[in-house]
């Protein structure tokens, strides 16, 4: 056996969500953060995104995990994340898989019943929290990064559905964030296809009406994702709870209740008075699987927005170890995408 390209991967998945962790073969690129590292691998490195995620190695419903070096002070473990066509600057899923790797795998020392942890994200730094017992991570809570809204109930124009209104908020990337029923939707597995088609169409609307601009960090722009939700309700102990889909581009679903995309949902009920600071969430997928909530403080960026510090509590199973190579004479070395399985190409 002869490869010229040779990397190590721990497959995992959070709540549904797949989220393989890269564990070997590949070294950090370049950059003093991991947002310039993050954009490196954007603008020069690709490649490894494609050989990866692409088939025939991967497929639409992939996620990768880039474990690197941290480079921000009192943080153990730095990540990037690469998903079908993007690299948002965070992921709640992915940070719970990454977690849990690092842990199950000794690549950081698991200390029982609770291990704390810091970790480094091109978004920011955040902070994790894992129950583990007999070796094992039984839930992983990670405190996100500050989100906030941008702009409620905007109006936008979309080819064949006509002006309709969605909320805008940021929770790690932004948000395009749109009532199911009010569409005629109803969030079930056996819609998933008309979900994607619905929510790429309105992502390409939105994006072009409405841009946006992260204060703090310019770099982050352009609405990522579509989230469709349902209306909270409130169960006996007072606990709100919703589901939510997310639409991920090339066009496919969030198989979670989307940390990130929960998060600025939060973002958004808070700024309509809908949840308080301190108030349980159960967030709930398209699967039924569920992520346990909780803003946990109010605050403000530099140039004074409002913003969430949201918290979010999920579980990650290890689904095996895998080793990729890629043969010299291999036709597809960076993988390929077909609209069989892809809804649209990348």
């Amino acid at each position: 056996m002869k490869w010229s390209r040779s990397v190590s991967v721990v497959g995992c998945h959070a709540e549904g969500e797949v989220g393989r962790v890269i564990t070997g073969g590949v070294l950090p690129p370049p950059g003093n953060t991991l947002f310039e590292q993050k954009t490196y691998l954007e603008e020069q490195g690709d490649e490894l995104r494609r050989f990866l995620i692409q088939e025939p190695r991967g497929g639409v419903f992939v996620h990768c995990n880039l474990l690197v070096p941290p480079r921000s002070p009192g943080t153990q473990a730095g990540f990037i994340i690469m998903e079908p066509t993007d690299y948002p600057p965070m992921s709640g899923s992915n940070s719970i898989c990454v977690a849990t790797v690092l842990l199950e795998t000794g690549m950081v020392a698991m200390k029982e019943p609770v291990t704390h942890l810091k970790l480094d994200t091109p978004g920011g730094i955040i902070a994790v929290e894992a129950e583990c017992t007999d070796g094992k991570c039984k839930s992983v809570q990670t405190t996100n990064i500050p989100s906030f809204v941008v702009k409620l109930d905007a109006s936008c124009e979309v080819p064949g559905l006509g002006s309709i209104k969605l909320d805008i908020a940021y929770g790690g990337a932004f948000f395009a964030i749109v009532d199911a029923a009010s569409l005629g939707l109803e969030l079930t597995r056996e819609n998933a296809r008309k979900l994607v088609e619905v929510g790429e169409a309105i992502k390409a609307a939105a994006i072009a009406q409405h841009p946006v601009i992260h204060p703090d960090n310019p770099s982050i722009r352009n609405i990522s994702f579509v989230q469709f939700t349902d209306p909270l309700t409130r169960n006996a102990d007072g606990t709100c709870e919703g589901r939510n889909t997310v639409v991920i581009s090339p066009g496919k679903l969030d198989r979670s209740p989307c940390g990130t995309g929960t998060s600025a949902w939060l973002a958004a009920l808070s700024a309509r008075g809908e949840i308080r600071a301190g108030e349980s969430f159960i967030s709930r997928s398209i699967l039924d699987t569920r992520f346990l909530c909780r803003i946990e403080a109010i605050s403000k960026l530099e140039d004074g927005t409002v913003c969430v510090v949201p918290s979010l509590k999920g579980r990650a199973w290890i689904t095996g170890l895998h080793h990729y190579g890629l043969d010299p004479d291999d036709p597809f070395p960076e993988g390929y995408a077909l609209t069989d399985t892809w809804y649209r190409t990348p």
